[in-house]
């Protein structure tokens, strides 16, 4: 052979150096962001939390086809799912645990009572917290520049069920029930003190837990004191038997009251579809998803990938998501202590609203929306 037909060993060589460092750059390009959702996926609301983190996991699996460069890197977005099982200790070890793995932000808590506890920890290590349903207005009062809401809080939800029972259902008597967590109790007294300044009478106030599933002693006490209304401070883990039990006792016709965390599709099934479920209303913070400027649309998406696990805060987690990402963007950076404070300028145009944030971390234009029970689907009163 002529001799040019050899290949030049020194060519080949620089050639695959030169490649193999084309191929290292364009590997040190991108990088991998962790996104958290902490919130009770085991346990009896687990049908809940598990609802808030695909709202999280479809945002993450939305933003990685859209190619991002953040910092002069290509940015791919991971799921960092934690089970808190609803409880307090459990959520805070979640934080901590949140914390130690340096992720970039995190969706959650779901409940009040491991949300405010956990929040002190995010504060501490500086991750940024966006909460897609805990309500109790203590949340925000210490003021952690880490920590964000993305609905109505108990002090708009308690009022609004008072408002509509007095002015709308003329209602004049009513017993309170509440189940001792911070969201509980928080939203109960809410309810009650506008209904009494509304001039409605609190003919019982009962207590229970968020464990409980037996609440004849407590509705009996109540039926002797024949109230127009009952209003239940809990989640609808507890809120489906209670009504079962609430027929059963011949209370079918006495009105139900709750917030949010009893407002969801499955509250049919727990309460096994009872005669009482027709007198629910319950309290929402922010718009029917039919009302929703991108709630049509996103729940075909949503039904595609969870088919059949839709419940209440899916959307609000999702839209946590992206104002999480807006702020990266705005700062160009995914470090938390680069972008938090651009959390705070927010003006993203979401699924659930037009969001943007007050000095405390609550949205600045919360909405609320009732709904009641009809052949057993959950439908919006307004």
């Amino acid at each position: 052979m002529p001799k040019s037909s050899f290949p030049n060993t020194k060519s080949c060589i620089a050639g695959a150096v030169l490649a193999l460092g084309a191929s290292m750059a364009s590997a040190q390009e991108f990088q991998t962001v962790e996104i958290a959702h902490a919130g009770p996926t085991s346990g009896g609301i687990a049908h809940i939390g598990k609802d808030t983190e695909n709202g999280v996991r479809l945002a993450i699996d939305e933003l990685n086809t859209q190619n991002l460069v953040i910092g002069g890197k290509k940015i791919k977005f991971e799921l960092k799912a934690e089970d808190d099982g609803g409880d307090p200790r459990q959520a805070t070890a979640v934080a901590q645990k949140l914390c130690d793995a340096k992720v970039a932000g995190v969706v959650g808590h779901l409940q009040s009572g491991t949300t405010i506890p956990a929040s002190s920890i995010y504060s501490k290590c500086g991750i940024p917290q966006i909460t897609a349903s805990a309500t109790n207005p203590d949340l925000t009062k210490p003021g952690y520049k880490t920590t964000f809401r993305l609905i109505a809080n108990d002090n708009a939800l308690g009022a609004a069920l008072a408002i509509f029972a007095s002015d709308a259902l003329k209602l004049k008597k009513v017993a309170i029930i509440d189940d001792r967590t911070a969201y509980g109790q928080g939203l109960a007294d809410v309810f009650k003190a506008t209904a009494r300044q509304k001039g409605m009478e609190v003919v019982d106030e009962e207590f229970t837990t968020d464990k409980a599933t037996d609440f004849m002693t407590i509705l009996t006490n109540i039926k002797s004191k024949k109230p127009d209304a009952i209003f239940f401070g809990g989640l609808d883990a507890q809120a489906g038997p209670m009504l079962r039990q609430m027929e059963q006792l011949g209370l079918a016709n006495v009105r139900f009251f709750g917030g949010d965390a009893l407002c969801t599709e499955k509250l049919p099934e727990l309460s096994s579809r009872a005669a009482s479920l027709k007198n629910v209303v319950c309290a929402t913070g922010g718009a029917s998803l039919q009302k929703m400027q991108g709630g049509a649309e996103w729940k075909k998406r949503y039904d595609a990938k969870f088919p059949g696990q839709f419940q209440i805060y899916s959307p609000y987690a999702y839209d946590a998501t992206f104002v999480l990402v807006d702020a990266m963007k705005r700062a160009n950076s995914v470090d938390p202590k680069v972008y938090l404070p651009f959390i705070g300028k927010t003006q993203y145009k979401g699924v659930t609203a037009n969001i943007a944030f007050t000095s405390r971390g609550e949205l600045t234009k919360p909405a609320v929306t009732l709904y009641t029970y009809k052949d057993n689907l959950r439908a919006a009163m307004n």
